[in-house]
């Protein structure tokens, strides 16, 4: 195959699942909470079991007039939502979907790479704020800059465990070294993993930057129509990518029967169910305050990934 059509290929293939994939769990999530919340709007919309709910969200969207407010700095108050989806498509290049090179860029430090982009998110979050001239946006961007840059280090740790565990930065040279006896080993790692993505990607009970009983919605107060969709979109993207990152780290990605040939299958069968798990979060518990937030961070997560990584280190000493 040429590499020309080998690279469109990949491009047009992360493409879709970058566009497809959000929406996938978005109806999932209307779905999910209109059963466990009683909601009867999302099973009924375009009749057979609400399929059309996720297209009368974006008509609703659309139709919403494109406001800036007074005093905004327009430049940078519309490339946020931007900024906040651009990390998530970095990030999908590289998860690796199958065996046998089905992954768009597989790269040496694929991990390190990674974990290196998301933490573009924070910026962002503070775009949105600053540049929105509202005093509700700016207290709800300090409050996600905190939050973000609190469980950068204990997201941060618990991969560098799984790595170590391996031996080596690249995401499918970790699931080909992983073994279902991990399972068990890093399971305190992946908790702090997937509590501490939660977290980076604003998910309930870690939505203490748009609490909207207190700051209307945030940082996002000022946005409307597209680029307000472009942030909801960014926050189901960031779903994917945890839901995905936890799969490839700690569930073993592609592993499974028939793996040479179903792998990728597995891959996504895992993915849906780290994903329902997020969206199972958002009903079931409520939002954190500020100080529970840190102190879970602080006094909790990152003391059990650095006991992790001891327990790591002293395991790989012995193999």
């Amino acid at each position: 195959m040429p590499l020309w059509l080998d690279l469109l290929i990949r491009v047009a293939a992360v493409l879709a699942g970058f566009l497809v994939l959000p929406l996938v769990v978005g109806q999932a999530e209307h779905k999910v909470m209109a059963h466990m919340q009683g909601r009867l709007g999302p099973m009924y919309a375009g009749a057979f079991h609400g399929w059309a709910q996720l297209v009368a969200d974006g008509v609703k969207f659309v139709q919403k007039e494109d406001i800036h407010p007074d005093g905004s700095d327009r430049t940078v108050f519309r490339l946020a939502p931007m900024v906040a989806l651009f990390p998530y498509l970095v990030v999908i290049l590289t998860i690796p979907l199958g065996p046998n090179g089905l992954v768009a860029q597989s790269l040496d430090i694929g991990l390190f790479l990674v974990l290196a982009v998301l933490g573009i998110g924070v910026v962002a979050v503070l775009m949105s704020a600053w540049a929105s001239a509202n005093k509700y946006s700016l207290l709800g961007g300090l409050r996600g800059a905190a939050q973000l840059l609190g469980y950068e280090l204990p997201l941060v740790l618990a991969a560098a465990s799984v790595a170590m565990a391996a031996g080596t930065l690249s995401l499918p040279g970790i699931v080909e070294a992983w073994r279902p006896w991990w399972l068990i080993w890093q399971a305190p790692a992946a908790v702090v993993f997937f509590v501490s993505g939660l977290a980076e990607i604003r998910r309930p009970p870690f939505d203490m930057p748009i609490a909207d009983s207190e700051l209307v919605f945030g940082y996002m107060t000022e946005y409307t129509g597209l680029r307000f969709a472009f942030f909801l979109l960014a926050e189901y993207v960031g779903i994917v990518v945890i839901a995905a990152l936890t799969t490839v780290l700690f569930l073993g990605g592609w592993h499974g029967p028939y793996a040479e040939s179903l792998g990728w299958l597995w891959t996504l069968l895992k993915a849906a169910a780290v994903a329902f798990v997020i969206i199972w979060f958002r009903v079931t518990f409520p939002r954190l305050r500020e100080d529970q937030l840190q102190r879970l961070c602080w006094l909790i997560l990152v003391p059990l990934s650095l006991a992790q990584l001891v327990l790591t280190v002293a395991v790989r000493s012995l193999l």
